[in-house]
Order: structure tokens, then sequence, then C-alpha cells
């Protein structure tokens, strides 16, 4: 039987990668990617076979696309978590949630989509200090994201879910990724654990949940495929907390007290290059925790890396030097010094 995959945010780590190794799949006939932006040389080479389409999935075109290469599965791997690779806020959620829309439009007025698998995030779950000890796929959010990345997951999942009940037909999969980790991928926390001085919620210590990126890649892989219809949590076995992540990356934790948390982020954001969206300040305190028996059991796949194992892979790629440059490390002290110490004085003199 031929097989058609089309991936979107193929130009991005995910989207790229998982083209590569379906490319790479005798049984897959054709694998075309899309994007907004052409990928690099670099992963040029790791596409192979995949045929690039220059096209934006906000944009009607996407439909044509669909039709006019038969199309029979499509993997959404374009909702993404970073609003400066998207160009800013706006943009990032027009690229989530109105691109999703579009994209799943196209995918009903379609007579040869037979299955569709999308990428979503365990941040629909939320992080509040009222959350049960381990999140199920059948619980929902206590306190639901109010913003960012996980209120555009939240939205993209409800309209996938329309989808599912108007086309009956096309097998679902949605996939709720832990946070990714690896040797390769580029992430809000793998930046945040590069910084050389990391803040913290002062008197929190949660317990964090990895994937890594190998994993999601064949997860994905598997459910582009075969039909395994359903919505999966996904993240590798056990949990660190956040003081044994800052500890093992060698790192210098400062703990933030929570009147000073809005100011420190915008520091960091503009100083050290992390984007540290409301959401991940939450995760930072509270933490989360996912269940992932459905992932063995339904799904049928076993993460190769456990939550520790996805850490010790990332920090053995990067360099055995735990701290940046002193002048770096200067460079943000200071300036969170200067937060707290406005902090402690606005408290002195309420």
């Amino acid at each position: 039987m031929s097989s058609v995959v089309l991936v979107t945010g193929v130009s991005r780590f995910l989207g790229g990668r998982l083209a590569g190794r379906l490319a790479a799949d005798p049984n897959v006939d054709r694998v075309i990617g899309v994007d907004t932006t052409p990928p690099s040389r670099a992963d040029v080479a790791r596409l192979g076979r995949t045929e690039f389409v220059r096209t934006d999935i906000r944009s009607p075109l996407i439909a044509k696309v669909i039709a006019k290469a038969g199309v029979d599965t499509v993997v959404h791997a374009a909702v993404t978590a970073a609003p400066r690779g998207a160009g800013g806020r706006a943009p990032m959620k027009e690229l989530n949630v109105l691109g999703t829309m579009q994209l799943l439009a196209a995918c009903q007025k379609s007579d040869t989509v037979r299955r569709l698998v999308v990428k979503s995030t365990t941040s629909v779950y939320g992080s509040s200090p009222r959350d049960p000890g381990v999140f199920t796929e059948r619980m929902q959010a206590v306190r639901l994201p109010r913003s960012g990345y996980a209120k555009d997951a939240v939205e993209v999942e409800g309209y996938v879910r329309g989808f599912a009940r108007r086309r009956a037909d096309i097998s679902v999969t949605m996939l709720r990724f832990a946070n990714f980790m690896g040797p390769t991928c580029d992430t809000p926390l793998t930046r945040y654990l590069a910084l050389p001085v990391t803040p913290t919620g002062f008197g929190f210590d949660p317990r964090l949940q990895l994937l890594h990126e190998d994993d999601a890649i064949e997860v994905l892989r598997l459910a582009a495929i075969s039909d395994r219809p359903g919505t999966f949590n996904v993240a590798g076995d056990g949990a660190l907390l956040l003081s044994q992540l800052v500890r093992r990356a060698g790192r210098i934790a400062v703990p933030v007290p929570q009147r000073a948390v809005e100011t420190v982020s915008r520091l960091v954001r503009r100083r050290g290059g992390v984007d540290f969206s409301p959401e991940q300040v939450q995760l930072m305190n509270f933490g989360r925790m996912v269940d992932t028996t459905s992932l063995r059991t339904e799904f049928g796949y076993e993460p190769q890396y456990t939550t520790g194992g996805a850490l010790a892979s990332y920090l053995a790629a990067r360099s055995r030097d735990p701290l940046l440059s002193l002048r770096r490390v200067a460079f943000l002290e200071r300036g969170v010094d200067g937060v707290l110490r406005r902090v402690v004085s606005a408290v002195g003199h309420a």
C-alpha cells in the first residue's frame, strides 16, 4: 500500500529529524515537508529524499498541497513554544492556532487523508499548587493555562477533538510531550540550564519529567506509519527535582522571592536569551508529573531514556566547564542582585 506523509514544521528540529527518519523508510513512498522558511544546509542533508514545499499552513494553499500529492498521513509538528523563532508572541499564536485550524480544514476536505498525528504538550495540564500528584490523559487542568504556548496547545487540542468527531474515519493521534532534552535540541529548558546563574523560586523545588529527543522522534515516527489512535502522555521514566537538574548541570541556583519573579524573568529574557513565559515560571514553582501507562500498554512504546538518562545525554554533549565566562556570570549576577535589592527595599518600607 502506498504511503505519502506530509510533515509540518520541517525546517525546525523535531519536524526535520522526523522527516529524515521517514524518508529513510523504504515502506514510505513520499515524504513532503512544509514550512515557511527553507531548511538550513545542515538540515537538508538530514532530510534525505524529503520533498520540501515552502508554504504557510495558515494559507488555504496547504489544501492544494495535500490534494495534489495525494497525502494519506499528516504529521503536525509545527506547533511551537518559541516566540522568538516565530517572530513574536502574536505570530506564534497565529501559527499555532490559526495554522492548525487551516490544516484541519484541509484534512477535512481531503478524500485521501486517513491518518493525523498532532504534536501537543503536557503543558495543557498547567501547573498549580492544587494539582494531583500525577496527571492521566483523562484528567483536565486544575487551573487552565492563561497565556503562551500552553494556552495555544489547549486550543489546538480542542480543534483536533472537534475534527476527530467530524471525520471519525480518520485515525487521530495526539501526543502530549514532556520537556524535550538531549544533545542537539534547543528548548527554553535547555537554554535555562545553560545559564551560568539559574533563578529558582524561593521555597520551591518542583519535580520535573524529561523526554529524550530520540524518544520523541521515534514516537512520532511510529504514529506516522501505523494507526495508533488516542491521546498519549509521552515522558521518560522517573523524575528529577529542579535542584537536581541545576546541580548536575553545574550551575549556580539563585532563589528568587515571589515578588521579584516577574522582574527577574524579564531580566533573564533580555540578558540571558531565555524566553521565560508565565507558564514556565509556574512550572519551575510547582512542577508537573504525568502517567505514561497508556503509552506503553495502548500505544506500544517504552521510552529508551529515563528522565535522568535524558539529562545525562544533554550534559554529555555540553562543555565540561560548568560555568560560562566570568564576565557573563558577573553581568547576570549584577542584574539579579539589583532586582533583589529593590524588592527587599520595597518590602522594608511596606
